[in-house]
């Protein structure tokens, strides 16, 4: 089923509770519970997805995050009807509606989906765009409703244009308009943001998270940029290769990354490689607990946060020398050749502090910052 099909059957057939008045804040939607239970899905041999069990509670947003081809926007297609799972269990307010039981059809479930590309109709109006899901309203109220929305989006004034008239941003506040005016249980977003340079990409998340709060939506919004992901999301689930790595809060996935891969998605770090020796992992900055499962002779990687290192003209720590200064706006980046490592380290310092190509300096990590990971990448106990 192609999108713009989908969005055809998803939108005709939703039923909107009374709408608002023009200027007011967005209507409250009914936010339902959205369950995968050992979700998988398979092409022939290949897996999209290995059991995947992910719980999201009403009004909850979730991000999706992971590198292109890791099942992210499988999984999304699955959760609003578009595929079917090979697999396990879709619920929505613990109702099945994709397993071996039953599979309710899209336009069934009270789902909204909004796409990377925004998938607007170019021959409908602004408004008629909009609209184009609330036609089984009397007219003139269908007319109320998306004009309520786009005054809620700021774009009451566009409402006889078209598409092509309008910039990213705009026709991003358009496709948001259109998902939410039918009052969905459930919006999911595939990657909304990406199309859209920085500084408008900040300003519209911001506008999107407002509105999904006001409406209470439970939302699953897939991403492959972790700040985008902290961000937004109440919690993140962390995709690879088909399977769940991790599902957590931001603060937790920061602290307490499942493995290498994981930490490096949400910190620049340096790594460095060590031989287990005694339990253990002898370093310039301390002895460190090997991590579970390194056997004694095998490899594991310390990683040192670039923002977790201060750097110090006296007093106690490391000596070493900055060998390369990139300023880098209200950070530098510094290489700085340290007592004990062979290769240079990288730090991020603020740039008030100045410190020139040449400089002697003493560096200090504290060891209870530092992770420690197997050097395969596998996941750490």
């Amino acid at each position: 089923m192609q999108w713009r099909e989908w969005i055809s059957r998803q939108l005709t057939a939703e039923a909107p509770a009374p709408v608002q008045e023009a200027g007011a804040r967005a209507a409250a939607m009914f936010a339902a519970r959205l369950t995968f239970e050992g979700v998988e899905r398979r092409y022939g041999d290949t897996y999209a997805l290995h059991h995947v069990d992910l719980d999201i509670a009403p009004g909850e947003v979730v991000c999706l995050l992971g590198p292109s081809g890791c099942g992210k926007t499988t999984l999304l297609r699955i959760a609003s009807g578009i595929e079917k799972p090979s697999a396990g269990r879709v619920l929505i307010n613990d109702r099945e509606v994709a397993g071996p039981n039953a599979f309710v059809p899209p336009e069934q479930r009270s789902v909204g989906l909004m796409f990377q590309d925004f998938a607007l109709f170019p021959h409908l109006s602004i408004l008629e765009n909009v609209a184009f899901g609330l036609r089984r309203l009397p007219r003139e109220e269908a007319r109320r409703a998306a004009l309520a929305v786009l005054a809620r989006v700021g774009l009451q004034k566009f409402a006889d244009g078209y598409p092509h008239t309008l910039s990213g941003g705009q026709q991003q506040r358009v496709a948001l308009a259109r998902a939410i005016v039918p009052r969905p249980s459930v919006m999911l977003m595939d990657e909304p943001f990406s199309g859209l340079d920085v500084q408008l990409r900040d300003e519209m998340q911001e506008e999107t998270l407002a509105l999904l709060r006001e409406t209470r939506a439970t939302s699953l919004i897939v991403t492959h940029h972790p700040e985008e992901a902290m961000r937004l999301g109440d919690r993140i689930a962390v995709l690879r290769a088909g399977r769940l790595v991790q599902f957590d809060k931001a603060e937790k996935l920061y602290d307490h990354p499942a493995d290498l891969l994981v930490a490096r998605m949400f910190s620049e770090i340096n790594e460095v490689a060590y031989a287990v020796s005694g339990g253990g992992i002898d370093t310039p900055l301390g002895r460190l607990e090997a991590p579970a499962g390194v056997k004694q002779g095998e490899a594991a990687v310390v990683c040192i946060r670039e923002r977790g290192v201060e750097v110090k003209s006296a007093g106690q720590g490391l000596p070493g020398r900055v060998l390369h200064v990139r300023f880098l706006g209200d950070i530098d980046l510094l290489e700085i050749g340290v007592q004990g490592f062979e290769a240079p380290l990288r730090v991020r310092t603020p740039h008030y502090a100045h410190w020139a190509k040449g400089a002697e300096v003493l560096i200090e990590v504290d060891p209870a910052r530092l992770l420690v990971f197997p050097a395969n990448g596998a996941i750490s106990a």
